[in-house]
C-alpha cells in the first residue's frame, strides 16, 4: 500500500472516535483491511451466582453487569465467533490481535481464534502483583489473566518490536509472563458517586507494553470493547490513532473525558530501539554524494590507522583499497570489521564515528517515509 493509499484509508476511518453501539455492528461499518492492531477485552462470562462477600460480610464490587451475562456457553461462543469474524475482516494482512481473558473464557476464545483462521503467536500471562484475595477460601487466588496474541493468518507478517521490548526490560529478552499491578489508587477511574467507573479497567502499564511492542506511531489501533478507554488513552500518548466501540453510554462519557486530558508524547520520545536489520540501508557512498565527507578526506581509527576517501565510496590505505569494512579489516589483520564504528572523521577538532552521519541520513529517511 502506497503512502497515498494509506492516507485515503485513514481519511475513511472514524479515527480517534468512540463509536456507540454493538461491537459487531461497529466493526461491520469499518472498511476491510483498515486496522493495524486490535486489543480486545471482551466480556469474560463470569457466570456469577449471587453476590460475593468478604469475611466481614461486606459486599465485593464484582462484575455483575448485564453486558457480562449470557444464556450459556453456546450463546457466548456464538457471540465470540461473530466479533472475531468481523475483527479479522478489518485487520490489515499484516495486522494482529490481542485478546485478554480469564479462565472463564480464554480457552473458548482461543479455540474460536483458531477456528476463524487466526494464527496464535504467543499466550502471555499477566501475573498481577496485587491481586484481589479469594474471599471464600475454596480455590486458589486468581492472580493472573491470559492474553492471546495472534496474526491474521498462518505465515502472515506482523509488527514485533523485539529490541524495544528488550530495552523496556533492561536489556533482557521480554518473557511471556508479565508482572504488573491491577488498577488501584489514582489510576482507578471513579464515577460521580465515587464508585469504580468500570469493574474491569485495565492498567496503563499493560497497554503500554502491548502497543510499544506490537505497533508503531501512526498505526490504527481498534478496541471493540472500549470501556473507559485505556487503549485510546495509551494510543494517544504513544502517537497511534485509535478507534473505540462501546455500547454503554456511561463508559463512553468517562472515556471521552479521560482521553481529552491526555497529551501526546513528542516525536523524539516516541522513537524506540530497532533491530539493526530493520534499519534502512545506507551505502557509505551516499555520504560522499551528499558532501558529508569529501574525496581525499582522511579517516582515522582508534588504533591510529588511517585511510583516504575516494570519490566512488571506497577507501585507500597503505597498500590496500576497498570498502570501509575491507580496508579496516586488512589494516587490523582481522577477519572482519564494522567500518561504520571503526572509522572516524574530524569535526570541530574531535574524532567522530562516521556512523553518526549514517544515523543522520536514517533519521531523515524515517521522517520522509
Amino acid at each position: 500500500m502506497t503512502k497515498m493509499d494509506r492516507l485515503k484509508s485513514a481519511q475513511a476511518l472514524p479515527l480517534n472516535t468512540i463509536l456507540a453501539g454493538d461491537c459487531v455492528a461497529g466493526m461491520a461499518a469499518l472498511p476491510a483491511a483498515s486496522v493495524d492492531l486490535i486489543f480486545a477485552d471482551p466480556p469474560y462470562n463470569l457466570q456469577l451466582r449471587g453476590d460475593l462477600h468478604r469475611p466481614d460480610n461486606s459486599r465485593v464490587d464484582a462484575v455483575d453487569d448485564d453486558w457480562d451475562r449470557f444464556e450459556g456457553f453456546s450463546s457466548y461462543d456464538a457471540f465470540t465467533r461473530a466479533w472475531l469474524k468481523e475483527a479479522r475482516r478489518v485487520l490489515k494482512p499484516d495486522g494482529a490481535i490481542w485478546v485478554i481473558g480469564s479462565y472463564h473464557n480464554i480457552f473458548r476464545v482461543g479455540a474460536a481464534l483458531q477456528d476463524e483462521g487466526y494464527w496464535i503467536l504467543n499466550d502471555v500471562v499477566w501475573r498481577k502483583s496485587n491481586p484481589m484475595p479469594n474471599f471464600r477460601g475454596k480455590r486458589f487466588t486468581n492472580a493472573h489473566e491470559t492474553l492471546i496474541w495472534a496474526s491474521r493468518s498462518e505465515g502472515a507478517r506482523y509488527q514485533f518490536n523485539y529490541e524495544a521490548l528488550k530495552a523496556l526490560n533492561e536489556g533482557i529478552q521480554m518473557r511471556s509472563d508479565w508482572v504488573l499491578p491491577i488498577c488501584t489508587g489514582g489510576e482507578r477511574l471513579k464515577d460521580a458517586a465515587g464508585d469504580k467507573a468500570h469493574p474491569t479497567q485495565k492498567p496503563i502499564s499493560l497497554l503500554h507494553r502491548v502497543l510499544v511492542g506490537c505497533s508503531k506511531p501512526g498505526d490504527v489501533i481498534l478496541d471493540p470493547f472500549f470501556g473507559t478507554g485505556t487503549t485510546g488513552a495509551v494510543a494517544k500518548m504513544l502517537g497511534r490513532d485509535w478507534i473505540g466501540i462501546e455500547r454503554e453510554a456511561k463508559y463512553r462519557e468517562v472515556a471521552e473525558a479521560r482521553i481529552a486530558k491526555i497529551a501526546k508524547f513528542d516525536k523524539a520520545a516516541l522513537e524506540v530501539t530497532r533491530a539493526k536489520r530493520a534499519e534502512p540501508r545506507v551505502p557509505f557512498g551516499t555520504l560522499i554524494e551528499r558532501g558529508m565527507l569529501r574525496p581525499g578526506e582522511t579517516l582515522v581509527s582508534a588504533t591510529g590507522k588511517s585511510a583516504r576517501v575516494r570519490a566512488d565510496g571506497t577507501l585507500v590505505g597503505l597498500d590496500v583499497t576497498g570498502s570501509i569494512h575491507q580496508v579496516g579489516a586488512a589494516l587490523e589483520g582481522a577477519p572482519s570489521c564494522n567500518g561504520w564504528t571503526y572509522w572516524h572523521f574530524t569535526k570541530d577538532g574531535a574524532q567522530v564515528p562516521i556512523d553518526v552521519l549514517r544515523q543522520q541520513i536514517r533519521a531523515e529517511m524515517r521522517e520522509s517515509g
